[in-house]
C-alpha cells in the first residue's frame, strides 16, 4: 500500500528512481516490482512542488498510482490519454518530461494548471471544464478507426464529472459507433467502497482476461443460433455481474463494465489495464481512490485541500483582511433568504467556491446543488420561477458559459425572475484562459430582457444583489474573483436598491466611463491625467443621462472593464453614441481580442494594460494622436 506523509516535505526529497524517468518509453522499462517505490517517489515529490507553487492538491495524489499503471500499460503518446477537468493531472505532467519544469506551474511563461496540446504532445487535449473526456476520447477513437490505425484511447473521468448530462450523451454514441476505447471511472467518494477488496479485485481480473473475453464472443457465435438460449445466456451473465459490481447501468448503454477496483493497488491496476487494452469495443473500468491519498490532513479533509497555495513563511503584522466578493454574496444571500422566502438558492457542485456554505446550513430545504449540471441548474431556476419562487442561481461566469441557451431559451424568452450571481468574473489569475470570466458582458447584453450591473466594491455588490433580486425579469451582478477595495457595507444602504452611475472625480477633457472593480484603477490613472471618473454601475441598460452630459462636456470618452471589448460595455456606449449621432471620440479599454494567459491577476492586468499605468497610458497616446 502506499507510503503516509504527515507534513509537507519542506526540502525537495530524494527520488533516484523518479529521476531516472524522462518520458514514459523509461517507465515502461522499469520492472513491475519497482512501481510501489516510483508511486512513494513521485507523491513525495508532488506534496513539495505544489506547496513550492500553489495549486490543486487532493486529486492528483488520489491518481498517482492510476498514472503510473496508465502510462506503464499504455503506449503514450502514441495512445491517446484524456484527462476529465485536468485538475488531477499533475503526476501525469511530472512522468512526461516536465518534471523539472514543475516550479514554473500556473506562472506567468510557466506551466498551465491543466493539460494543454501547446505544451506538450502526452497532452492530447486541452481541458479545464467538466466533463469533456469522453466526447474528446471518443472523437479520437473514430478518428484512428477511420484512419486505420492500431491506436488506443483513454478517457479519465471523476465521479463528479459523470453528473454532467454530456458525459453520458458520449457514452450512450460510444456504444452506439461500438468504438474502441476505455473509459476509466476515477470514484473517490467511496460511494462503493464495500466492493473493493480481493474478490472484486480477482473479478476483475477474470473479467478483463482474453480467455473470458474469447469464451464469451465464442458463447455468442453459438448461442445466437439458439436465440431463447442466448437470451438467457445474456441475462445471466449481467445478473451475475451486477450482483458483485455496480455496472449495470453502463452495461445497459453498452459497456464492458468491469469492476471496482482498488485504485491504489498497483498490480491490479497493470494486470487489468493491460488485460483492457487488447479488447475491443467500448471498455469501462470503474476504480475507486481516495482524494488526497497518502497524506494524512489531506485524507482526512479533502475538500479542504483540493487545492492549496504556496507555503510562505509566517511573516508579523495585524493588516486587516479585506472582505471577498463570494463572502459579501453569501452574507447577503442568508440576510434576504431571512426577508423573503421565496429565495431559493441553485448552485451547479460550486458551494465553497460560491460561498453557500452557511446558506445550506441555515435553509437545506432551500438549497439545491444540482451537481456539475449548469444546464439544468439555468431551468431548474427558471422552471421555480414559474411557480412564483425567486431563485438565485450562483455560478462562476466561465461555467455560466455552458448555459448559454438555457438562460435565453429557458429565462430571457419567457422574462422569468431569476437572479444570476455571476462569481469569478474577468480575470481569475493561475487557472488561466478556461476560467476566465471574459464574456459574460457580452454575451448577456444582447439579450432582451435582461437586467446587469457591475459593482465597484463590496456595499455596491450586496446592492446590487438586492436590486436583481427585487427586479421583475432576468438580472444578472457579475462581480471578481478575490477581496474587494476594502470598501465597508452601510448599513443604512443594504435593503435598497442601486442607484444609477455617479460621478467619482470630476476633471477635464477626459472621462472614464468605468463598469466593475476597475474603479480603484481609473481613479488612480485619473489624478495624474486630471481627468473626470463616473462609476457606471449598469450596463444594461445604460445612464444614458449620465453618457450624454460627459460627452457634451468633455473631449474624449474612455470606456473601462474587465471583459472582453468586443461586444461588451464599452460597446454598448458606443452603439448608444452612434444611435444618437454624438460625435465625441471614444477608446474602449478592456480585454484583447485573445485568450490571456496564466499569471497572477495583477500580472495579467498590467499585460492587458489595465493597471493605473496602462490605462493611463493608453489614454496619453490617444491624446497625442488627436494633437
Amino acid at each position: 500500500m502506499p507510503s503516509t506523509f504527515h507534513e509537507i516535505p519542506r526540502e525537495r526529497p530524494s527520488t533516484p528512481l523518479l529521476d531516472s524517468i524522462d518520458g514514459t518509453a523509461s517507465l515502461r522499462e522499469l520492472d513491475e516490482d519497482l512501481l510501489p517505490v516510483l508511486a512513494d517517489e513521485l507523491r513525495a515529490y508532488l506534496l513539495w512542488t505544489v506547496s513550492q507553487t500553489g495549486g490543486h492538491f487532493g486529486a492528483g495524489l488520489g491518481v498517482i498510482e492510476l498514472t503510473i499503471a496508465l502510462h506503464y500499460t499504455y503506449h503514450t503518446p502514441d495512445d491517446r490519454i484524456v484527462w476529465d477537468v485536468g485538475h488531477q493531472a499533475y503526476p501525469h505532467k511530472i512522468l512526461t518530461g516536465r518534471r523539472e519544469q514543475m516550479s514554473t506551474l500556473r506562472q506567468k511563461d510557466g506551466l498551465a494548471a491543466f493539460p494543454r496540446r501547446s505544451e506538450s504532445v502526452y497532452d492530447t487535449f486541452g481541458v479545464g471544464h467538466s466533463s469533456t473526456s469522453i466526447s474528446a476520447a471518443l472523437g479520437m477513437a473514430i478518428a484512428a478507426g477511420l484512419q486505420g490505425l492500431d491506436r488506443r484511447t483513454v478517457a479519465v473521468i471523476g465521479d463528479g464529472a459523470l453528473t454532467a448530462g454530456m458525459a453520458f450523451e458520449a457514452l450512450n454514441h460510444a456504444s452506439d459507433v461500438e468504438a474502441d476505447m476505455l473509459v476509466v471511472l476515477n470514484d473517490n467518494d467511496m460511494s462503493i467502497s464495500r466492493n473493493v477488496g480481493g474478490l472484486s479485485n480477482y473479478l476483475a481480473k477474470i473479467l478483463s482476461s482474453r480467455t473470458y473475453s474469447h469464451m464469451r464472443e465464442g458463447s455468442k457465435k453459438v448461442l445466437s443460433k439458439i436465440p431463447s438460449a442466448w437470451e438467457l445466456a445474456r441475462r445471466t451473465e449481467e445478473h451475475a455481474k451486477g450482483m458483485l459490481v455496480q455496472g449495470t447501468l453502463f452495461e445497459e448503454l453498452g459497456w464492458n463494465y468491469i469492476g471496482p477496483i482498488d485504485g491504489h493497488d498497483l498490480p491490479t491496476l497493470v494486470s487489468t489495464l493491460g488485460n483492457m487494452r487488447a479488447l475491443k469495443g467500448p471498455q469501462f473500468l470503474h476504480v475507486v481512490t481516495q482524494k488526497g491519498k497518502g497524506f494524512s490532513p489531506a485524507e482526512a479533509d479533502p475538500i479542504g485541500y483540493h487545492a492549496i497555495t504556496k507555503l510562505e513563511p509566517k511573516r508579523n503584522g495585524n493588516g486587516a483582511s479585506k472582505q471577498k466578493f463570494s463572502s459579501v454574496f453569501g452574507q447577503w444571500l442568508c440576510d434576504m433568504a431571512a426577508e423573503d422566502e421565496r429565495l431559493i438558492g441553485i448552485t451547479p457542485a460550486m458551494k465553497e467556491g460560491s460561498d453557500l456554505i452557511a446558506f445550506s446550513e441555515r435553509y437545506p430545504r432551500r438549497y439545491f446543488d444540482v451537481a456539475i449540471a449548469e444546464q439544468h441548474a439555468v431551468t431548474l431556476a427558471a422552471g421555480m420561477a414559474c411557480e412564483g419562487a425567486k431563485p438565485v442561481v450562483a455560478i462562476y461566469s466561465t461555467f455560466l458559459q455552458r448555459a448559454y441557451d438555457q438562460v435565453i431559451h429557458d429565462v430571457a424568452v419567457q422574462n422569468l425572475d431569476v437572479l444570476f450571481a455571476i462569481d469569478r468574473a474577468g480575470l481569475v489569475g493561475e487557472d488561466g484562459p478556461t476560467h476566465a470570466g471574459s464574456f459574460d458582458l457580452s454575451f448577456l447584453r444582447c439579450l432582451p430582457n435582461m437586467l446587469i450591473m457591475a459593482p465597484a466594491d463590496e456595499n455596491e455588490t450586496r446592492q446590487m444583489l438586492t436590486t436583481g433580486f427585487l427586479h421583475n425579469g432576468p438580472a444578472a451582478v457579475r462581480y471578481p474573483r478575490g477581496t474587494g477595495p476594502g470598501v465597508p457595507i452601510e448599513p443604512e444602504l443594504e435593503g435598497l436598491p442601486i442607484g444609477k452611475g455617479v460621478l467619482t472625480r470630476q476633471g477635464k477633457e477626459v472621462a472614464i466611463l468605468c463598469f466593475g472593480t476597475l474603479h480603484a484603477n481609473a481613479l488612480a490613472a485619473a489624478e495624474s491625467l486630471d481627468a473626470s471618473v463616473a462609476n457606471m454601475r449598469f450596463v444594461k441598460p445604460l445612464d444614458v443621462e449620465l453618457i450624454r452630459q460627459l460627452a457634451e462636456s468633455h473631449q474624449l470618452l474612455v470606456t473601462l472593464e474587465e471583459n472582453a471589448v468586443m461586444g461588451g460595455a464599452g460597446s454598448a456606449v458606443s452603439e448608444w453614441l452612434a444611435a444618437e449621432r454624438l460625435s465625441v471620440p471614444v477608446l474602449n479599454l478592456g480585454l484583447p481580442d485573445r485568450y490571456v494567459e496564466h499569471a497572477k491577476p495583477a500580472e495579467m492586468l498590467a499585460e492587458c494594460g489595465l493597471d493605473a499605468s496602462g490605462i493611463e497610458a493608453a489614454i496619453r497616446s490617444r491624446l497625442d494622436q488627436a494633437r
